[in-house]
């Protein structure tokens, strides 16, 4: 097995809470706010529930948020999830999440991240056919390279991405409070003329729309004082992330009204084009732009610890966990990362739909993780009841089980309603099996 000191150096504490709360909002806080609200709209039978919808899914990821909590807290560790899930069911599965990670979860949302990226970029400037797909692979290769300069330079670049989205967010906000409304009273549920879907399904997109708070999990090897910020860092960054979902979201129902909400294809942009008139779709791509970059530099930053951890317990992909003392960044999981998602990025292009296709690949494979690491923090509690707990989820068992029903909810949906692309992440997961045996029988020889 490979050490950090024997790889060349060793994660060290440079993070502070507002870095990884940067971070952990530069992640969540993505597209899925200006395409999504309108279907989670068409399954609310009011703009109350619709708002309702958006303070549920806050506290349901502050839930999962206070068992991640506990774990990194008591488990400070670069591998994040991959530790927890190591410790608790074994190398076996350990090495098939990271697998999985590597492979579909983080190298599918750069590639997805990136592709967003692309679309809008296009609408400045278009670059032919695969315009999209050349934008994407360039934000991948230049993020990539950032983040191989050092952690210090890809940290100060994820403040500066974040803090400006967070302001143009609560810019646009406050202007459609500003200018006269032309819907009815903001929260005039109207009689809508159906009401079709279900609160299931629309909290399946709202907690999309949430999604990636655990990549927290990968700063507690590098956060400072990490067994003390760890909830801080949590549960500070998803109630800023709620805040800021629900003034967007109050914002819609001000100036288009709910029933116009319900029918709109292009919401941020009806939003933005109110707001600033005929230049709204060009605002609009700036602040995709940003977010999309945002996204991908922090799914860059924590996808790559995964990859170091996996390297630095495998010894025969140990070439992964060397972590460069100079840069205090693992170069060469980063170098991998980046290959994957170009390889992601070039398969997107020749697919009709490129971004629902990595949504579907990624889905299946996130949620049954997620659930696994939910019931790791019972596997941790009944197998070390005396280990040093810096933090405990409150009124346990109650709030950890809340938190795998959902994930397994969630399992179940990413696998009924996405498209081939879900098989072919499941696909991708399932052959780290036989690269595993390969593994372990090259080591016995």
């Amino acid at each position: 097995m490979n050490t950090p000191e024997r790889s060349g150096g060793r994660p060290l504490p440079i993070f502070s809470v507002f870095n990884a709360i940067a971070i952990i909002v530069g992640i969540v806080v993505g597209i899925g706010i200006f395409r999504l609200p309108p279907l989670v709209a068409q399954n609310a039978s009011s703009a109350w529930e619709f708002l309702l919808f958006w303070i549920a899914g806050g506290i349901v990821s502050i839930l999962g948020a206070l068992c991640y909590a506990e774990l990194a807290a008591a488990n400070p560790d670069a591998g994040g999830e991959y530790h927890f899930l190591h410790r608790a069911f074994g190398p076996s599965l350990g090495f098939l999440f990271s697998w999985g990670r590597m492979t579909v979860i983080q190298t599918g949302s750069i590639a997805l991240a990136a592709f967003i990226l692309g679309d809008y970029a296009s609408l400045l400037l278009d670059l032919g056919p695969y315009s999209s797909a050349i934008y994407a692979g360039i934000t991948v290769c230049m993020l990539t390279t950032l983040n191989v300069w050092g952690t210090h330079p890809s940290k100060h670049t994820q403040n500066v991405l974040t803090g400006a989205i967070i302001l143009l967010l609560m810019a646009v906000a406050v202007l459609s409070f500003l200018k006269d409304s032309t819907s009815a009273p903001l929260l005039a549920s109207g009689n809508p003329t159906s009401t079709s879907g279900s609160a299931g399904m629309a909290m399946i997109f709202v907690l999309l729309t949430y999604g990636g708070w655990n990549e927290a999990a990968y700063l507690s090897a590098e956060l400072k004082d990490v067994r003390q910020n760890m909830v801080r860092v949590l549960v500070l960054g998803l109630s800023l992330i709620t805040v800021l979902y629900l003034l967007i979201n109050i914002a819609y129902l001000n100036v288009l009204g709910f029933e116009t909400l319900r029918q709109a294809e292009t919401v941020g942009a009806d939003l933005t084009e109110y707001l600033v008139g005929s230049g709204g779709a060009i605002f609009m791509a700036i602040i995709v732009i940003l977010t999309a970059s945002s996204t991908a530099n922090a799914t860059i930053i924590t996808g790559a610890r995964t990859n170091y951890a996996l390297g630095r317990d495998f010894q025969f992909i140990g070439i992964l966990g060397r972590w460069s003392k100079r840069n205090n960044t693992p170069t060469n999981a980063l170098l991998v990362q980046g290959a994957i998602a170009l390889l992601l990025v070039i398969f997107g292009a020749f697919t009709k739909e490129s971004i629902t296709t990595m949504v579907d690949y990624t889905a299946p494979v996130f949620w049954f993780f997620l659930m696994l690491t939910g019931i790791a923090l019972f596997v941790f509690r009944r197998r070390y009841p005396e280990s040093s707990r810096p933090f405990k989820v409150p009124f346990y068992p109650v709030i950890p089980a809340l938190f795998v029903a959902t994930t397994m909810f969630m399992l179940y949906s990413s696998l009924t309603f996405t498209g081939i692309g879900a098989l072919f992440g499941v696909g991708i997961l399932l052959v780290g099996v036989p690269v595993l045996i390969w593994g372990r029988s090259r080591k016995q020889t």
